[in-house]
């Protein structure tokens, strides 16, 4: 097992996973999405692990039927296996209409492995509104895109070297200036160069040979905070953490990094509220996932230095 960080949380990592050998903990320079990430992985391979199945997936996800989804990893082990062309993606069976999550369409069925049946892609859908986001959830051939990927690293090399060919040249570089003199200084300057592109969109949508595990394994991607409340309550309950005083407030969310400041609300319902040292969020849960829109905001005006 490798786990790939930011640099600045290698520490982190060591602490959290400490059974977990250094030599596997990835140190990314800095932050250039999926593809370079991949990239400096297949910098640790051993020639002979090019032809293993590997399963690559995000580290904030949360599965509550963690057996079912261990089973589910081994038949797509399987798959990939008997499939070595194909890269294999989960899907998760979506409960509601999320628009903050992207969807998977189930095309022709493949094959059965165990207990679980696999499809290929028809296609990838972005984040859609409301509408197209019930009509999905009312036909029951879209799933969830749950950002999980089992393949085999050998194919995965050549589709960067095909489709982020720029990208592919400086991973030949960093990987050919392992355990020589100076590679640190290689690494961070090829690493910066690489395009910062997303696996889905540079390489899993440009690629045929595509298929789709539907899972039912209690899935949630914990990408925002009404995401966060809903995994750690039950629907309609307020979730604190932190010095709160609150009346008539229902379905709340209060988070405060210290008990230093007492966080009240009065009369109001369905609200994020998050308190730290220099920064206080106030939203409603529906908007949750417009927070990153907040923090580029954050990051061209000058004058705001709390990122």
């Amino acid at each position: 097992m490798f786990v790939s960080t930011n640099q600045d949380y290698v520490k982190e990592v060591k602490k959290e996973a400490s059974c977990l050998p250094k030599k596997n903990i990835i140190a990314e320079p800095e932050r250039r999405e999926r593809v370079a990430c991949l990239s400096l992985f297949l910098t640790r391979l051993k020639e002979k692990e090019f032809e293993e199945p590997f399963v690559f997936l995000p580290s904030d996800h949360l599965i509550r039927d963690e057996k079912k989804f261990l089973r589910a990893l081994s038949a797509g082990e399987r798959f990939v296996r008997e499939n070595p062309e194909y890269i294999l993606t989960l899907g998760a069976k979506p409960t509601f209409p999320d628009t903050g999550l992207g969807y998977i369409k189930k095309g022709k069925f493949l094959k059965q492995i165990d207990h679980f049946y696999f499809y290929q892609v028809a296609f990838f859908k972005e984040k859609p509104n409301l509408k197209r986001a019930q009509r999905y959830l009312r036909s029951g051939r879209y799933l969830w895109n749950m950002g999980i990927f089992l393949f085999i690293p050998k194919l995965v090399e050549e589709l960067i070297k095909r489709f982020v060919p720029d990208t592919y040249k400086r991973y030949r570089i960093i990987k050919e200036a392992k355990g020589k003199p100076g590679f640190k200084r290689i690494l961070k300057r090829e690493y910066g160069k690489m395009d910062p592109v997303s696996f889905d969109y540079s390489i899993v949508e440009n690629y045929s040979r595509l298929a789709v595990l539907p899972l039912d394994v209690g899935w949630s991607d914990v990408g925002s905070w009404s995401v966060l409340k809903d995994c750690l309550t039950r629907p309609g309950d307020n979730f604190v953490r932190g010095n709160y005083l609150g009346i008539e407030s229902k379905n709340v969310m209060v988070y405060g990094s210290t008990n230093k400041q007492l966080i009240a609300t009065l009369g109001v319902k369905d609200l994020i509220v998050a308190v730290t040292d220099d920064i206080i969020l106030i939203c409603h849960r529906d908007g949750s996932q417009k927070v990153k829109n907040l923090v580029k905001k954050l990051e061209k005006n000058k004058k705001f230095n709390y990122l």
